[in-house]
């Protein structure tokens, strides 16, 4: 993947994923499309920590659903709240999810490489930049 061609250059994405090969994964996606990945973190708590803290810059973030059984929803009301465009990645279908997130841009697990960082872009064209 060419990080010219991507559009992430120097985007810092928080990537909150607790699952380590899934993490893995993503991390080598987002480095190779030019994005500063920030974590991978695994809990909602560590999460809220680095989207609270005023000298952590984020300009987007990929967020697992279900984080070690509960769901992260908090995490997306804590970025939603400090105007940090995120994206979830889930395996669920989005119709289980709760109906006020439904409408958030997501990429079903497992995803691709392109797809992950075409949907990052989708959301960054605008307000990333």
């Amino acid at each position: 993947m060419a990080s010219n061609i991507n559009g992430l250059e120097k985007l810092r994405i928080l990537l909150v994923e607790d699952d380590y090969l899934i993490a893995l994964a993503a991390v080598d996606f987002l480095e190779e499309a030019g994005a500063e990945v920030i974590g991978p973190v695994g809990t909602i708590q560590e999460a809220l920590q680095y989207i609270n803290q005023s000298s952590v810059n984020i300009d987007a973030a990929v967020l697992d659903v279900n984080l070690h059984g509960k769901k992260s929803y908090a995490v997306a009301d804590a970025l939603a709240a400090h105007a940090i465009k995120f994206i979830f990645a889930t395996g669920y279908d989005v119709s289980v999810m709760e109906s006020r997130y439904q409408a958030f841009p997501h990429c079903q697990k497992p995803f691709s490489g392109p797809t992950l960082i075409k949907t990052l872009n989708e959301i960054c064209i605008e307000r990333c930049r």
